[in-house]
């Protein structure tokens, strides 16, 4: 599972998912990216974690001073370069959201929109301590997640992405808890604000949760 985006879910298919997300799920979308952009000031340096083809990262550049994406996918970056021409200030590179090679203090924010940090299936408390690292102090890391309340919908667009064999078959019996399970193996969890508090203790940060649109838990780590 940990290469299932970058072999079955990845450029052209990973956009197709985009275009068939109904109404509800298009706003749920449009709302973590402009909370992510309020957040950036103008000359500022950042990352996002797992760009995919850069339906993110554009947003996020033409507000920014300068932003980098990357992606395990090659595909994605790929198409990324042709979605995003014309952005001179943004720059694509394959690597490991939790092998970054970046140097510390590298960046004024860093960004893991919709659900990354369940989604890459990576340990969770090594991405969360590597994004810090190439954070500067007084720079933000952002991790989002999804809310209980938006569970109908997103299991909703997931029964989409299957019908049109983007996923696997939705096992609905095994889905519940904010656990989503498909029957060819790929499964979506969550992290709930517990989650968040236990995965960030003892860490040299100040971590606030907060809420947007009903719809995504934001875990903001300001760096000390």
């Amino acid at each position: 599972m940990d290469n299932y985006y970058s072999a079955k879910l990845s450029a052209e298919r990973l956009k197709m998912a985009y275009q068939i997300a109904p109404p509800r799920v298009r706003q749920y979308l449009r709302a973590e990216i402009d909370h992510v952009t309020e957040q950036i000031s103008p000359g500022e340096a950042i990352l996002e974690l797992g760009c995919g083809f850069g339906r993110v990262l554009g947003p996020l550049a033409r507000k920014a001073g300068r932003a980098i994406g990357i992606d395990t996918s090659m595909d994605s970056l790929v198409m990324a370069r042709k979605e995003l021409a014309g952005l001179e200030n943004i720059r694509l590179l394959r690597m490991d959201a939790a092998r970054l090679g970046f140097s510390d203090r590298t960046f004024d924010r860093v960004a893991c929109v919709q659900n990354g940090i369940s989604a890459f299936h990576v340990d969770q408390r090594t991405l969360i301590v590597e994004s810090m690292r190439v954070t500067r102090p007084g720079g933000t890391v952002l991790f989002s997640s999804y809310t209980e309340k938006f569970w109908d919908h997103r299991l909703e667009w997931f029964r989409l992405q299957s019908a049109a064999g983007l996923l696997g078959e939705i096992d609905l019996q095994s889905s519940r808890d904010g656990r989503i399970v498909c029957r060819d193996g790929f499964t979506a969890t969550t992290v709930s604000p517990e989650g968040f508090r236990e995965l960030t203790a003892d860490l040299p940060a100040r971590v606030t949760m907060d809420e947007v649109d009903g719809t995504s838990l934001f875990c903001e780590i300001r760096i000390r």
